[in-house]
Parts: C-alpha cells; structure tokens; sequence
C-alpha cells in the first residue's frame, strides 16, 4: 500500500491523539515517513498504550515532530 493511502487511512484516528496538530508526509533519514505532528513531545511512559504514535503503520515509518501550538494569523 502506497504511504499516501496509509495516511489517510490512519489519519482521523492519529489526529484524536493527545497533542497532535495534524499529519503529513516527510522525510526522516532519507526515507518517506508518516509524519505525526504534536504541540509537545510526551515520554511514552506518561502516556496510555492506546496514546501512543505506532512506530509503523502498515509497514510505513512515524515520525512524531514537536511544533507548538499553530495558531492562525491575519493578513
């Protein structure tokens, strides 16, 4: 399965996940990953199992990238 099609499948479940901002696709040492991003990086160990960013997803790496709280800005 192409790493597009996982995303959007997993998508909707990642984004009800504590702190996650929104989900992409990028790069972590040179390969196509899933990107999951959050306000703030979470050890797993404060975190319930079902919390927890899976390492892969359908055989497609995750990324967790801390990036802060978005907010929208005026023009």
């Amino acid at each position: 399965m192409k790493i597009e099609s996982v995303k959007q499948k997993h998508e909707e479940r990642l984004m009800r996940l504590p702190n996650v901002t929104g989900v992409g696709i990028g790069e972590k040492a040179g390969k196509k990953v899933i990107k999951v991003f959050v306000t703030h990086k979470v050890p797993e160990s404060d975190l319930r199992a079902e919390e927890i960013v899976p390492k892969t997803l359908e055989g497609c790496g995750t990324d967790v990238e801390e990036i802060g709280v978005i907010t929208a800005q005026t023009l």
